[in-house]
Formats: C-alpha cells, sequence, structure tokens
C-alpha cells in the first residue's frame, strides 16, 4: 500500500484536497478531525489535556471535554505550552493513524492518505511513502485566511511564524498541487496523480527516495 502524505498551510487549499482526493476514492486520515474527536466527550485526551490546561476543560450535559476555544489562546503565543500540548496529543493521534492504516491495508486498498497539516514541523515525512504539498500564492493565501471570521493579519502572520516556510514546504514535498488557480485545475492535478500511482505504485517511493537525497545534500 502507498501511504502519502498530505499538507499544506493554512489556506492553501489543502481541506479541498483531501476531499478531492476522497472522491477519487482515496481514503484519507484526517489529523485535525481525530483531534476534534480525543477532545470531545469520552476522548482519550480530555483527562490529559484538562489537568495541564484546566481552565479548557469544561463539563456540560454531553460531559467532559476540551473546550478548544478556550484552549487556543492558552497555547497559541506560547511555545512551552504548545510543546506540552503536543506531547499529550500526538502519542493519541499516532495511534489513530496507525488503526487507520492497519484497516486500510486489511482492506486491500492501494493508496492511503495521511492528511497532516504540520507534517513537515512534526516530522511526519518519514511515516509516508511521498508527500504532496498543496500550495497558492501568499496573496491568494492572505485573501482566503483574512475573509475568516476573527482572523487578522497579525494573527496570519503568527500563524506563519510557527509553519516551515512556503519555499521550503514546495522545495521538499515530491509532488506540489496548485490550488490557487481554480477548483478544476486541482481536481485534474490530483487526478492524474493517483491515475500514475496506480499504474506504478513504486514511482511514489523512488521519487521520495531521490527528493530526500536532494534535500539531505541541500542542507548539508
Amino acid at each position: 500500500m502507498i501511504v502519502l502524505g498530505l499538507t499544506g498551510s493554512i489556506g492553501m487549499g489543502k481541506s479541498t484536497a483531501a476531499a478531492m482526493l476522497r472522491r477519487l476514492g482515496v481514503p484519507v486520515h484526517d489529523a485535525d478531525a481525530a483531534v476534534h474527536r480525543l477532545m470531545a466527550p469520552g476522548g482519550a485526551a480530555v483527562a490529559a489535556v484538562g489537568a495541564l490546561f484546566p481552565p479548557a476543560l469544561v463539563e456540560d450535559s454531553r460531559g467532559r471535554r476540551i473546550d478548544r476555544a478556550k484552549l487556543g489562546p492558552l497555547v497559541f503565543a506560547d511555545q512551552a505550552a504548545r510543546r506540552r500540548l503536543e506531547g499529550a496529543l500526538h502519542p493519541l493521534v499516532r495511534e489513530d493513524e496507525r488503526c487507520f492504516l492497519a484497516r486500510q491495508r486489511r482492506a486491500g486498498t492501494p493508496i492511503a492518505v495521511l492528511d497532516i497539516p504540520l507534517l513537515y514541523e512534526t516530522g511526519g515525512e518519514r511515516r509516508v511513502d511521498a508527500v504532496i504539498v498543496v500550495s497558492a500564492t501568499p496573496e491568494v493565501q492572505a485573501r482566503r485566511v483574512l475573509a475568516r471570521p476573527g482572523m487578522t493579519q497579525a494573527r496570519l502572520d503568527a500563524i506563519r511564524a510557527i509553519q516551515v516556510l512556503e519555499h521550503e514546504k514546495r522545495r521538499r514535498g515530491d509532488y506540489v498541487v496548485e490550488a490557487g488557480l481554480g477548483k478544476h485545475y486541482t481536481w485534474c492535478a490530483l487526478a492524474r496523480l493517483i491515475r500514475a500511482l496506480r499504474a506504478d505504485p513504486q514511482e511514489a517511493g523512488r521519487r521520495h527516495a531521490r527528493n530526500r537525497r536532494r534535500y539531505r545534500n541541500h542542507r548539508a
């Protein structure tokens, strides 16, 4: 089974690309959705995250859960707090990911995708056969993100500051899908990629190996 990583900075169109991949018949594990489940009532992360950040732990008719709106301000601008949160969440997300991949292997799935927003920031490229980077111009990104309720330029700048630079993601990605030229263009690019990988399953691994060698040589 080919395991592809899917990543992209905020506002680049990664969620749209993930939905398209599902329409193409490719199962996608959504790391963000896993985090939501883990912090929802009955979620495996509620106790650990609540112990680290008590103001974010709430209880209502549905049970004890982590209020993400309260959690965000506690960790967004605090690198140490963010690392503590990641230490609690990441092992649980990885376990959810492993279960997803095990199910796909048992089902004989030829291609599966791990949708990981901070893939390069967390070393996720080591767990996949190749990486798809969804990208657009900074102008398109800013227009999309600043249209969201409550978003400001300062907040966008702060988010960009904790993500790998866009030109770095594009260079490290094995496949770069342009998502600022319209949905039809994105769909066609993804459809061509999946068709090619189904025809030659070894191609992803070969490209990933070549790209990682180039990256290591460049860094050296």
